[in-house]
């Protein structure tokens, strides 16, 4: 579905999952890897590398943002991470071991809705069927008003 440069995701459980990918592969683990690592698995969502730099998620310890980067540059080289755009502010970083996922941004209030690419299926399909376009939700989403938004008003 997706066209990246990028391996295909790794299914994973756990961070040991993960790290045992990485040795196997002949790749050292340095201590800010595993700490990039124990913040995406603490996130409820997609995160900033600022926000894992920081120690605000989980990892708790804080590092260098270049380091944050070059650690997420090579787990999204490794298919266990990938970045996704939603809105107008930097990347966002999310573990991808369950799957991949698409998402609808709300304009408004800023909140992200998560799915399946296979819920998007039927827009994907109008979208080919009507333009001749193959769409793809997986690295920008669908922006708009989620429904609490509409519902309040323009």
């Amino acid at each position: 579905m997706t066209d990246s440069p990028h391996r295909p995701p790794i299914p994973f459980e756990g961070i040991d999952d993960v790290l045992a990918v990485l040795r196997t592969g002949g790749h050292r683990v340095s201590t800010a890897c595993r700490v990039v690592l124990e913040s995406l698995f603490a996130a409820d969502g997609p995160v900033s590398a600022q926000s894992i730099a920081d120690g605000s998620h989980g990892g708790g310890q804080a590092l260098e943002l270049s380091s944050v980067y070059r650690n997420l540059e090579r787990l999204e080289a490794h298919g266990i991470v990938k970045h996704v755009h939603l809105g107008h502010s930097p990347g966002l970083y999310l573990l991808v071991g369950s799957g991949q996922r698409e998402f609808l941004a709300c304009e408004r209030c800023g909140r992200v809705t998560s799915l399946d690419p296979a819920e998007l299926d039927p827009v994907r399909a109008e979208v080919q069927a009507r333009f001749g376009f193959r769409a793809r939700f997986d690295h920008f989403p669908i922006t708009g008003l989620c429904a609490g938004c509409a519902a309040s008003g323009a």
